[in-house]
């Protein structure tokens, strides 16, 4: 009886530290996962800076002085136009 009673403990022991682990792992990834969304979000960011940036100097470039460039300023400005649009039609349904 006393061989099974020490079996049993041996076994609720193991039991007791993989679930110690896991708990550690989990607060590990748990806090990787928190770093990942914020590097994320900022690099979703830069990427929506850089593409602002990016039509801001298309359409100052089509400014200039080549009739192709002022074809494609006028195709960027119809664009985004187009996603204002979308936009406020976004807003005004879910008024």
């Amino acid at each position: 009886m006393s061989i099974i009673l020490s079996e049993i403990e041996v076994k609720v022991r193991k039991l007791i530290e993989v679930q110690r682990q896991l708990i550690e792992e989990n607060r590990r990834l748990a806090s990787e996962n928190e770093t990942l969304r914020n590097e994320n979000e900022t690099l979703v960011n830069a990427s929506q800076e850089l593409h602002d940036k990016l039509n801001k100097t298309t359409i100052v470039n089509a400014l200039g002085s080549n009739e192709e460039e002022i074809k494609e300023g006028r195709k960027l400005i119809k664009e985004l136009i187009k996603e204002i649009d979308q936009c406020v039609s976004i807003l005004n349904t879910k008024e």
